[in-house]
Protein backbone atom coordinates (compact mmCIF):
# COMPACT_ATOMS: atom_id res chain seq x y z
CA UNK A 1 0.00 0.00 0.00
CA UNK A 2 2.69 2.90 1.45
CA UNK A 3 6.20 2.43 1.35
CA UNK A 4 8.62 4.49 3.24
CA UNK A 5 11.79 4.69 2.48
CA UNK A 6 14.91 3.21 5.57
CA UNK A 7 16.10 6.74 5.67
CA UNK A 8 12.16 8.37 5.86
CA UNK A 9 11.68 5.56 8.56
CA UNK A 10 14.17 6.62 10.52
CA UNK A 11 13.88 10.16 10.36
CA UNK A 12 10.15 10.02 11.31
CA UNK A 13 10.98 7.72 14.04
CA UNK A 14 13.48 10.45 15.24
CA UNK A 15 10.75 13.09 15.21
CA UNK A 16 8.62 10.57 17.31
CA UNK A 17 11.17 10.35 19.68
CA UNK A 18 10.98 14.20 19.65
CA UNK A 19 7.58 14.17 20.45
CA UNK A 20 8.26 12.23 23.93
CA UNK A 21 4.76 10.92 23.45
CA UNK A 22 4.41 6.83 23.12
CA UNK A 23 0.76 7.13 21.71
CA UNK A 24 1.41 9.04 18.63
CA UNK A 25 1.39 7.42 15.04
CA UNK A 26 1.96 8.59 11.45
CA UNK A 27 -1.11 9.98 9.86
CA UNK A 28 -0.78 10.18 6.05
CA UNK A 29 -4.07 11.29 3.94
CA UNK A 30 -4.78 13.67 0.89
CA UNK A 31 -7.12 16.60 0.86
CA UNK A 32 -9.21 19.17 -2.03
CA UNK A 33 -6.62 22.04 -1.97
CA UNK A 34 -3.34 22.78 -3.51
CA UNK A 35 -2.38 24.23 -7.24
CA UNK A 36 -3.26 20.96 -9.29
CA UNK A 37 -6.57 19.68 -6.86
CA UNK A 38 -5.43 17.37 -4.56
CA UNK A 39 -3.04 18.36 -0.97
CA UNK A 40 -0.86 15.68 0.76
CA UNK A 41 -1.12 15.90 4.65
CA UNK A 42 1.61 14.26 6.84
CA UNK A 43 1.96 14.31 10.74
CA UNK A 44 1.36 12.76 13.84
CA UNK A 45 -1.76 12.12 15.66
CA UNK A 46 -2.63 10.05 18.78
CA UNK A 47 -6.95 9.29 17.85
CA UNK A 48 -7.56 6.80 15.07
CA UNK A 49 -11.19 7.21 13.72
CA UNK A 50 -13.72 4.90 12.31
CA UNK A 51 -13.11 4.01 9.03
CA UNK A 52 -9.38 4.64 9.23
CA UNK A 53 -6.89 1.98 7.53
CA UNK A 54 -3.93 1.23 10.05
CA UNK A 55 -0.30 -0.06 8.21
CA UNK A 56 2.76 -0.91 9.69
CA UNK A 57 6.16 -0.90 8.33
CA UNK A 58 9.60 -0.40 9.21
CA UNK A 59 8.33 -0.17 12.64
CA UNK A 60 5.74 2.64 12.44
CA UNK A 61 2.16 2.85 12.95
CA UNK A 62 0.61 4.30 9.68
CA UNK A 63 -3.13 5.19 9.71
CA UNK A 64 -4.95 6.93 6.92
CA UNK A 65 -8.36 7.90 6.66
CA UNK A 66 -11.04 6.12 4.11
CA UNK A 67 -11.26 8.93 1.62
CA UNK A 68 -7.70 9.05 1.47
CA UNK A 69 -6.85 5.00 0.99
CA UNK A 70 -7.86 5.11 -2.89
CA UNK A 71 -5.60 8.43 -3.74
CA UNK A 72 -2.76 6.50 -2.00
CA UNK A 73 -2.27 2.86 -3.11
CA UNK A 74 1.42 2.62 -4.20
CA UNK A 75 2.55 5.89 -2.21
CA UNK A 76 6.31 6.10 -1.81
CA UNK A 77 7.57 8.28 1.06
CA UNK A 78 11.44 9.02 0.91
CA UNK A 79 13.68 11.49 2.56
CA UNK A 80 16.62 12.97 0.62
CA UNK A 81 19.43 15.40 1.93
CA UNK A 82 20.40 18.64 0.19
CA UNK A 83 22.77 21.47 0.16
CA UNK A 84 20.33 23.09 1.41
CA UNK A 85 18.90 20.80 4.01
CA UNK A 86 16.56 17.90 3.80
CA UNK A 87 12.84 16.78 3.43
CA UNK A 88 10.66 14.17 2.70
CA UNK A 89 9.63 13.41 -0.93
CA UNK A 90 6.93 11.64 -1.76
CA UNK A 91 5.99 9.45 -4.97
CA UNK A 92 2.36 8.69 -6.09
CA UNK A 93 2.03 6.67 -9.04
CA UNK A 94 -1.79 7.95 -8.77
CA UNK A 95 -0.97 11.33 -10.17
CA UNK A 96 -1.26 11.97 -13.25
CA UNK A 97 -0.15 15.62 -12.88
CA UNK A 98 1.83 17.13 -10.00
CA UNK A 99 2.73 21.03 -9.31
CA UNK A 100 6.11 22.06 -9.03
CA UNK A 101 6.26 22.19 -5.23
CA UNK A 102 5.38 18.30 -5.17
CA UNK A 103 3.13 19.02 -2.63
CA UNK A 104 -0.45 18.61 -4.87
CA UNK A 105 -1.30 16.71 -7.02
CA UNK A 106 -4.33 15.20 -9.40
CA UNK A 107 -5.34 11.73 -10.96
CA UNK A 108 -6.02 10.93 -14.45
CA UNK A 109 -9.91 10.10 -12.87
CA UNK A 110 -10.37 12.99 -9.94
CA UNK A 111 -9.28 16.34 -10.58
CA UNK A 112 -9.66 17.37 -6.79
CA UNK A 113 -10.95 21.27 -6.17
CA UNK A 114 -7.45 23.09 -6.58
CA UNK A 115 -7.69 26.58 -4.40
CA UNK A 116 -8.62 29.44 -6.01
CA UNK A 117 -5.37 31.47 -5.27
CA UNK A 118 -3.75 28.71 -7.52
CA UNK A 119 -1.29 27.94 -3.99
CA UNK A 120 0.72 24.54 -2.78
Amino acid sequence: MITISELASEKIKEMLEQEESPDLFLRVGVKEGGCSGFSYGMGFDDVQNEGDQLLSQEGLKIVVDGDSIKYLHGLVIDYKESAMGGGFTIENPNASATCGCGSSFRTAVDAGKPSEAGEC
